[in-house]
């Protein structure tokens, strides 16, 4: 494992692997060529010097489909990475002084705070979203503005968005995803933020947009709190591996908030007894309390501080929700290969991947030398099927597509592969 220095990027690789093969029982690659895979790094160095408007991208280049050795792919992640870092910095400087993102013609605003000391490892964020909803911008103005102060911590970096809209559904719309993921990106680097200790609160609204975002961002996040909101259709299963609490009046009978916080802690309970490694939760009903819980929540904050994001969890249930995405954890799959609501259970154990889905027509495993050992075959399985056994090839052009998805060093991997499930 090696360990990232420098200005912007402090921050442990965990991950890296990477390489698209048929979705058949394939015969083992030969592995990489030492000189080979040294050339390629070598060459990628350059690349990285040559001004953007003349190099073209990077899977253009033939070096980014050149095998890697494992020491090879750490150091081609280290550069990427420092790379990446860099330009984020310069790129984003502006939108994060001016305190306003902007995607398409949406725009965000937020408020920031720093609190405590920045330990070794880098700081921990919280993102905190505000209540109101389907009412005047004012109106949401003000609940933006008692955000800002609702909570203190003892360390890390405090953001209060404004939503960019004011509809009822202020914080799941599909644009938060994104929203969130750039944030999360550029608050790695300009404020070195440790992404595996991202968090992210809300209340009453911002409580409805905790219940949704948390599920479908877990493999983004260490642990999430919903005050006094309410889930909509929202699932928990995807909350396998993210900490989850909730925090309720006892007399917040508004859309039956008290009562649906009731229903979900016995959905977790259940969910927990049924996997005891997974879902983690605290659900605590204040009972004296009505929607206001007079500041008694806050407790919530110290509660996620224990928790640190594992990003190679041993299995992973993934569900899509009305808001899909094309990964989760060390899974990925296209939009057009998946159906509404599709599920996955994916175990590895070894150098064995187990896959259970419903809904998922191809699926794409992402692979490192932290999850298995690639210098060793690999075999992955489906409904007691075989569907790949072999080894699989590191390359450049997997590490650069899987930190450009997210710009999350923690979540880059330098090989994969694509199976078909079967019906």
């Amino acid at each position: 494992m090696s360990i990232l220095s420098g200005p912007f990027w402090r921050i442990s690789l965990l991950n890296l692997t990477a390489f698209v093969v048929s979705p058949v029982i394939t015969a083992p690659l030969l592995g990489a060529d030492q000189a080979e895979s040294r050339a390629a790094v070598v060459a990628l160095e350059a690349y990285l010097k040559t001004p953007s408007s003349e190099r073209g991208s990077i899977g253009s280049n033939p070096f980014s489909r050149v095998p890697l050795t494992r020491e090879d792919a750490e150091q081609a992640a280290k550069l990427l990475w420092e790379h990446h870092a860099a330009r984020i910095h310069a790129e984003r400087a502006d939108e994060m002084k001016a305190r306003e993102l902007q995607l398409g013609e949406l725009k965000m605003k937020f408020d920031l705070k720093l609190f405590g000391e920045k330990p070794s490892g880098g700081r921990s964020l919280y993102i905190s979203m505000h209540g109101g909803g389907n009412a005047p911008a004012r109106v949401n103005d003000q609940q933006w503005e008692n955000q800002k102060r609702l909570y203190k911590l003892e360390e890390g970096v405090y953001v209060a968005p404004r939503a960019p809209t004011n509809t009822w559904n202020l914080w799941h719309e599909a644009h938060i995803d994104q929203f969130f993921t750039r944030l999360i990106e550029n608050l790695m680097v300009v404020e070195d933020v440790d992404p595996n200790r991202v968090y992210i609160l809300g209340y009453s609204a911002g409580g409805d947009g905790v219940y949704q975002l948390a599920p479908r961002m877990a493999d983004q996040l260490a642990a999430a709190a919903m005050m006094a909101g309410h889930p909509n259709e929202t699932s928990p299963l995807g909350l396998r591996n993210l900490p989850f609490t909730i925090h309720v009046g006892g007399r917040d009978t508004g859309y039956k908030r008290n009562e649906v916080a009731r229903e979900w802690e016995k959905k977790l309970a259940d969910l927990h007894k049924a996997d005891e490694t997974g879902y983690t939760h605290l659900v605590k009903l204040h009972e004296d309390k009505p929607h206001w819980m007079g500041g008694e929540d806050a407790e919530a904050l110290p509660w996620m501080a224990k928790f640190t994001r594992n990003p190679l969890p041993s299995k992973i249930v993934w569900k899509q929700d009305d808001v899909a995405h094309t990964r989760f954890y060390w899974l990925a799959a296209a939009a057009g290969d998946f159906d509404e609501r599709a599920e996955v259970i994916a175990r590895r154990e070894g150098q064995k991947v187990d896959l259970e889905s419903r809904g998922f027509r191809q699926l794409t495993v992402r692979l490192c030398d932290t999850l298995l050992d690639l210098e060793q075959p690999l075999t992955i399985t489906a409904g007691g099927k075989t569907l790949f056994e072999g080894r699989v090839d590191r390359t450049i052009g997997i590490l650069a597509k899987t930190l450009a998805e997210r710009g999350d060093p923690q979540a880059v991997f330098c090989a994969e592969l694509t199976v078909a499930m079967p019906e």
